[in-house]
Order: structure tokens, then C-alpha cells, then sequence
């Protein structure tokens, strides 16, 4: 099987990152190669782990998703059984988009999505306080978004 990744499979997973509701045909005619070729690329870019899923990006304010907080993390121990804990707990609340371990002041960031700031409040309070092992929480607030990519430059 192959591992290596050649211009073709750049362009399409550039093109996806674009625009992942493009086509196979569409794919085929951007990149010059049959429909059959672009579907098995795909298919093992897929398999290889290349793109790990194919998502809508929504408008978070139209869906009422209007306060973007970055939430610092200092747990009280680092064994790994309250690093794992953590884990496995934070990530399960839908507020929390990303959980980040990071090297420095604190342990985790996470990113935080909610209606507002009475909402922030309410997770803070009755979520993220209620979890063993927290130390401190150091939160951050989105005043305005000049730039938001999800594409890597490839």
C-alpha cells in the first residue's frame, strides 16, 4: 500500500479543505484525472488517516454561539490517571470545542463555545468547577475573529 503522498493527493486534499462538498467529478475536472482515480484516492487518503472526517463549518452566531472563550487549565496533580480523567470528562461537554494539553503555566486550554456570558457562566459554574483536581481557571474572551481558518497550508 502506498504511504507517500504525491501532488495529486495535495491537490485534493487542498481542494477538500476548501470546499468538502465538491465532487468527485468536479475534483476530476480541477485536477485532470478520471472520477475512478479521484475516488480511490479519497478512499485511501481516508484509510491512511489523511482526512479524518468530512464536516459543514457553521456560522457559530447563527446557531447562537456568540461568546468564544480560551480557557487555561491548572490540574493539582499530573499523574497520569488525573491528566486521563480530565480528559475524559471535559470532552464530554458540548461547550467545549477543543481540549489542548500544552507545555508551560497550565496544563490544558480549552475552547469554549456559548450563547453569551450568562451561559459561559452557567458551564463554568455547574461543569468545568465541578471537576476533581482543578487548581486554577484563567479565562480569555473573543472580542473579534480578523482571521479563522481550518485549512493547513499544504
Amino acid at each position: 500500500m502506498q504511504n507517500e503522498i504525491d501532488t495529486v493527493d495535495l491537490g485534493i486534499l487542498r481542494l477538500l479543505q476548501q470546499d468538502a462538498s465538491l465532487t468527485n467529478k468536479e475534483l476530476s475536472f480541477k485536477l485532470n484525472k478520471s472520477i475512478a482515480t479521484i475516488h480511490e484516492r479519497i478512499r485511501r487518503l481516508k484509510e491512511q488517516g489523511y482526512i479524518k472526517k468530512i464536516v459543514a463549518i457553521l456560522d457559530r452566531k447563527k446557531i447562537d454561539r456568540n461568546l468564544i472563550s480560551f480557557s487555561q487549565v491548572l490540574l493539582n496533580d499530573h499523574t497520569q490517571k488525573t491528566l486521563n480523567e480530565f480528559e475524559e470528562q471535559v470532552t464530554k461537554f458540548p461547550e467545549v470545542m477543543e481540549c489542548l494539553q500544552m507545555t508551560g503555566a497550565y496544563d490544558f486550554i480549552l475552547r469554549i463555545a456559548t450563547k453569551d456570558m450568562e451561559s459561559y457562566h452557567d458551564f463554568y459554574r455547574n461543569k468545568l468547577a465541578t471537576l476533581a483536581n482543578i487548581t486554577t481557571v484563567q479565562s480569555f474572551f473573543v472580542l473579534s475573529e480578523p482571521k479563522s481558518e481550518t485549512a493547513y497550508p499544504i
